[in-house]
């Protein structure tokens, strides 16, 4: 995030600085007549140009139109499909981002306080770092007494408890993907009852008879499918932030029953 910010900072600041030396070249530029008259012509162009722009309708509104042609009552659940899907998703996303601990640099401390101030200062340590890494291993040191077996054992069973915490919420993400197609499925479906019931009352197949149930047959499936397509996205970040949590999770277990090794072997 901070080389983002960063970057967009830069390019303002070029943006900025080209802007101001093409206009102060432009103040020392003496027009001659030629270049006047182009400048007349490319300026009724570009009126005629932002004329026809703004006739056209904008992203927005044939996006809404869209909607509404499709049947605002049916794609206003397929809607709350996709409201729901991202809420679930963006709540994960923060959940996990503010798990993920810098495992190095947290082993590095935990080492350096287990030396100098024993297991109560480690345990202090642990409670006031945030991240299931390091309730992992405050459950650990919490059964030091008891032997590194019964620590090793309060590793695994706690670390199994923690990586439940982050895939809880998954399987609702899962789900209204496929609760998006499945709705879409289904307005494809009664469009084309639709269809067939205006076919029966005009008693004659026409392409105008016809269009009204295969538009909304043909939106409510786009719309299902493009609802699908973000949250499956959303999904697999969360997969892949899952994962690499849990690997984490692991390999930083490993280096810190190494480490209590080491210590109980000085002590």
């Amino acid at each position: 995030m901070k080389k983002l910010i960063a970057l967009l900072t830069v390019a303002g600041f070029l943006t900025f600085g080209i802007s101001n030396s093409l206009l102060a070249q432009e103040e020392n530029a003496q027009p001659t007549e030629a270049q006047t008259e182009q400048v007349a012509t490319a300026t009724e162009t570009v009126a005629t140009m932002g004329t026809d722009e703004a006739a056209a309708p904008t992203f927005h509104e044939v996006l809404k139109k869209q909607f509404i042609d499709g049947g605002w009552g049916f794609m206003s659940v397929v809607l709350l499909v996709l409201v729901l899907g991202l809420a679930v998703s963006i709540e994960r996303i923060i959940y996990l981002t503010l798990s993920t601990t810098n495992t190095k640099k947290l082993l590095a401390q935990l080492e350096e306080t287990l030396n100098k101030g024993g297991i109560e200062k480690a345990k202090d340590l642990c409670r006031d770092t945030r991240g299931p890494v390091a309730s992992i291993f405050y459950q650990g040191l919490m059964r030091y007494n008891d032997g590194l077996e019964e620590v090793e054992k309060s590793l695994v069973s706690y670390g199994s408890v923690m990586t439940g915490n982050l895939e809880s919420g998954a399987s609702w993400i899962s789900l209204f993907i496929a609760l998006g197609p499945m709705l879409g499925f289904m307005g494809t479906v009664i469009g084309m009852i639709e269809a067939f019931d205006a076919i029966a009352a005009a008693g004659d197949i026409s392409p105008t008879v016809v269009a009204g149930g295969m538009k909304v047959a043909l939106l409510t499936t786009v719309f299902g499918l493009i609802t699908a397509v973000i949250l499956q996205i959303c999904y697999n970040f969360i997969l892949n932030k899952i994962e690499g949590i849990v690997n984490d999770m692991e390999d930083s277990s490993i280096s810190f029953m190494d480490m209590l090794h080491a210590y109980s072997k000085k002590n």
